[in-house]
């Protein structure tokens, strides 16, 4: 092997027809992709609350998308824009050709449109769609069954790009694409359509700016020395104090940058109460992505003839938990489960799914070395005497905490975040994903300098101590979750009949 092959390291990985290698560009891509649709969605959601509304947001980003599909489709259909097939040597060596410049741009421009297209219409959907609902319980209800259609499609495309054909995939995903398109425009005009006024993040600029101007400026406890209401005295209530110079001759506001109302001031309390609940869920993140990736090289390591392409992914419990387990549990309590009842069950059943995979990863380790099975760093090799079903119980475990706390976050921040706020508060979980998904990657990093669990043939290693690891994160995550949720106080809700009349009046159908 020359030079220029040695700078070309490679990984393996699994293809209808054989092993093949892949250079290591392909997880380059993957790292990018998953960023770029975890961060993406707020930029769509700020651009939506800010400035343009959810429609024309999504109608923007549904053209881009659909594009974006269209190229991805034609990459695995065409074969002039189609990657080589691989010259198989041995088991650990391959001939493949480079792809070319050409191949590359239309594969970057494709992702890109892809990954944009996301971005504006994954969760201004959502948002957009649970507006349409003047009931909390039927919000939380469209919002979970809207994740639910997502996760479900995924796995759908996933098995059939797989097991059938990329193109065939992507294809699917391309015509899906069109015909929800074509859909949403036909039947836009049904829907509660709001445009913001006012940039809610200009507002939030302003509070912070107006707090600091008058910071020396003394609060009082009487309602008229504020612009429009009274608070309770904090550093941010400076911005609502009324001082000389303030108004113009007209009445109207003079220096807008030093003057806010004690609205805006409270709307920017709301969020900064939030924060710490929310920071709970890039912890929570952290293990969901470290064991997708870990659970792939246990499985390549074992006996996967029956149920190999089982995963047990949130959607399959959401229908269960919104249809059978909340509803008993009303019955039984003659109460429903708040969002952060909710959120902290997931927190507990993700702590179970981490121990349950390292007492798999255990069991695992002492099949394969009684065996003396080593050298399995490669897959292919020796196969470990166990079945890779033993892998379902820890992520069905997972999965039914991600159908408690996934959900339960976006309601809790539906709910509690400002109105002028509601898309990017549905996008909050979007950023808690893409944070969770680099810090396990760079978890996993550390991991592998400082200890010797991560080990290049992983039946030489100790994935199990990585699992309970996660755990003791997990727990010490829980108990600052505990804190967090016990000291937030939900913001004043209506009742049911009040909400719907005051839903109806702030939306007018255009």
């Amino acid at each position: 092997m020359d030079d220029d092959e040695e700078a070309q390291p490679t990984v393996v990985g699994r293809a209808r027809g054989g092993w093949i290698t892949f250079p290591f560009i392909t997880a380059q891509i993957s790292n990018i992709v998953n960023g770029c649709t975890n961060f993406l969605p707020i930029a769509g959601t700020i651009l939506a609350d800010s400035s343009f509304g959810n429609f024309a947001v999504v109608n923007v980003s549904s053209i881009i998308s659909l594009l974006g599909m269209v190229l991805l489709c034609l990459t695995a259909s065409i074969r002039s824009l189609r990657h080589s097939q691989c010259v198989n040597g041995s088991l650990t060596t391959s001939t493949c050709e480079t792809p070319s410049t050409i191949q590359y741009a239309v594969l970057y421009t494709a992702i890109t449109l892809a990954s944009l297209g996301i971005g504006g219409t994954r969760f201004t959907i959502a948002t957009m769609g649970a507006d349409q609902f003047g009931k909390q319980k039927h919000q939380a209800s469209f919002l979970n069954w809207y994740f639910f259609t997502n996760v479900v499609g995924s796995t759908v495309l996933v098995y059939i790009q797989d097991n059938v054909g990329w193109n065939w995939g992507l294809g699917l995903s391309s015509a899906a694409n069109a015909i929800g398109f074509i859909v949403f425009l036909g039947t836009i005009r049904y829907y509660r359509c709001v445009k913001p006024s006012v940039s809610p993040f200009m507002s939030i600029a302003h509070v912070v700016v107006a707090a600091t101007a008058k910071r020396r400026i003394s609060l009082s406890s009487e309602a008229t020395t504020y612009y429009h209401e009274n608070t309770k005295g904090k550093f941010l209530n400076h911005a609502a104090i009324k001082c000389e110079g303030d108004f113009g001759e007209d009445g109207t506001i003079a220096r807008p940058w030093k003057l806010c109302t004690v609205q805006e001031v409270e709307d920017l309390k709301a969020l900064l109460k939030i924060l710490p609940l929310w920071s709970t869920g890039v912890f929570l993140s952290i293990p969901i992505g470290i064991q997708s990736s870990l659970v792939v090289l246990q499985a390549l390591t074992m006996d996967r003839h029956i149920g190999s392409h089982f995963n047990a992914p949130a959607a399959i419990f959401l229908t269960f938990k919104d249809r059978f387990l909340l509803p008993t549990y009303q019955r039984l309590l003659n109460r429903t489960l708040t969002p952060l009842q909710r959120v902290g069950i997931g927190h507990v059943l993700n702590i179970i799914g981490m121990a349950a995979s390292a007492i798999v990863e255990a069991k695992r380790l002492n099949v394969a070395r009684s065996q003396n099975i080593a050298g399995t760093s490669l897959p292919g090799n020796m196969v470990v005497p166990m079945s890779a079903l033993w892998l379902v119980g820890p992520l069905a475990i997972v999965g039914i905490g991600e159908a408690f706390h996934f959900p339960g976050q976006v309601s809790l921040y539906y709910q509690e975040f400002p109105k002028s706020l509601r898309s990017t508060s549905t996008a909050m979980i979007s950023m808690l994903v893409a944070l969770g998904y680099y810090l396990s990657t760079a978890l996993i990093g550390l991991v592998r300098r400082v200890t010797k669990w991560l080990a290049d043939d992983i039946n030489e290693g100790r994935l199990d101590n990585v699992f309970w690891l996660l755990v003791v994160i997990g727990v010490i995550n829980f108990g600052y979750y505990l804190t967090c949720s016990v000291m937030y106080k939900y913001k004043s809700i209506m009742d049911d009949d009040e909400k719907c009349a005051e839903v109806h009046d702030e939306y007018q159908l255009k």
